[in-house]
């Protein structure tokens, strides 16, 4: 005993309890024991597995329903994929035509398998706006499907519907003239129908992002070249 631990002694104070420390050496002989058993159990089970079965039975796959002998045979199936590339040809415009990839904002301009021209475009942002005075709402998305070129214009003019003039916040004009808006739309258009084209922008910085109204912008070099290649009746495919 220290002469600290002396100083502090009371021999009045009743004496504690020492803890009792169990040996490691029979903690993991405990351990061990608990793990061959475990693994003794396991065995069992496997063994019986083997010598009683499982309760399923085993054998080949069903033939899938519906299958055709084309699917087994690969000259079959090679002569149907064949069938159907040419049936693909087959719908491949002869003339110049017009792919719109809405979600990678990409334009091509296409001439059977050639690409001609890859380029940046803006479709329709997607975006919902609601005219809480008027009941009415708007979703401002590019459409899917194949159209063709009804129209081609040059120096297009914007005719502002009323959601421009709800989404600005200002009232809606009764002259007609008030809606007129030049300038905003590039060189040329080329419409496909329910007022929808295919356009010039001043904000080319934001080609790439899904941020029109609906139609589809592109940069002016790039439509000069697809206005020049592009005829009415052109077909557009928009996916």
């Amino acid at each position: 005993m220290t002469l600290p631990s002396l100083l502090d002694f009371d021999p009045d104070e009743p004496p504690r309890p020492r803890r009792f420390r169990v040996p490691s050496v029979v903690v993991r002989v405990r351990t061990l024991w608990v793990v061959l058993a475990a693994g003794a159990a396991v065995l069992i089970a496997l063994a019986a597995v083997v010598v009683l079965g499982s309760g399923y039975s085993y054998g080949p796959a069903a033939a899938a329903r519906g299958a055709t002998a084309a699917s087994t045979d690969p000259a079959r199936a090679r002569a149907e994929i064949r069938k159907i590339q040419a049936e693909l040809r087959r719908l491949v415009p002869a003339n110049p035509y017009v792919v719109v990839d809405r979600t990678n904002n990409r334009i091509y301009l296409r001439r059977g398998d050639e690409v001609e021209l890859t380029a940046l475009c803006s479709a329709g942002s997607g975006s919902v706006l609601v005219d809480e005075a008027g009941g009415r709402r708007w979703v401002f998305d590019t459409p899917r499907g194949r159209f063709k070129v009804l129209r081609k214009i040059t120096d297009p003019v914007w005719r502002k519907p009323d959601w421009a003039f709800v989404e600005e916040g200002e009232p809606i004009p009764r002259d007609p003239g008030d809606r007129i808006e030049y300038g905003v739309l590039g060189e040329y258009g080329l419409y496909f129908g329910d007022g929808f084209l295919i356009h010039g922008t001043l904000y080319e910085r934001l080609l790439g992002r899904s941020v029109s109204h609906g139609c589809i912008r592109v940069g002016r070099d790039d439509l000069r070249q697809i206005y020049r290649s592009a005829q009415v009746g052109t077909s557009i495919f928009i996916f």
